[in-house]
């Protein structure tokens, strides 16, 4: 998997935020997180709904796995954070999970523009969890 995200991010960088591998398009981010132990730096390449001039959704989705992705776990330990955007650029973010009905209504979004995410709820027995990154 790092090996294919690696593609995926120099792929983002070389297109200036557009990766067709996949059809992502210009639908991702690049989210730099530090390890919740470790402290290392790690990227991750997720897709991401722009809700509001400052603000982006991410899905910890994982394709429906049954546990959540480790940059996840690392936001969570680690909330603030950088993200390369296709139109921003590198803007500092405050990781925020949500909960209740802003999640599910975040989340609806995500089932609404890629429906593949139905297929990834379908999966699993966890509810996947919505991030919202705010520029800093």
């Amino acid at each position: 998997m790092s090996d294919w995200n690696q593609q995926i991010i120099d792929e983002f960088r070389a297109g200036g935020g557009t990766v067709t591998t996949m059809g992502f398009g210009r639908s991702l981010v690049l989210v730099h997180h530090l390890g919740a132990r470790s402290g290392t730096e790690r990227i991750a390449p997720v897709m991401a709904i722009r809700s509001a001039p400052d603000t982006w959704l991410i899905a910890a989705s994982k394709a429906g796995a049954p546990e959540n992705p480790a940059w996840y776990h690392n936001l969570r330990a680690h909330p603030e954070v950088e993200i390369e955007t296709p139109d921003d650029g590198v803007v500092p973010v405050r990781a925020e999970v949500l909960s209740g009905a802003e999640r599910d209504a975040a989340w609806d979004r995500f089932t609404s523009v890629a429906p593949g995410f139905n297929e990834y709820e379908a999966r699993t027995t966890r509810t996947i969890p919505v991030v919202a990154l705010h520029r800093r």
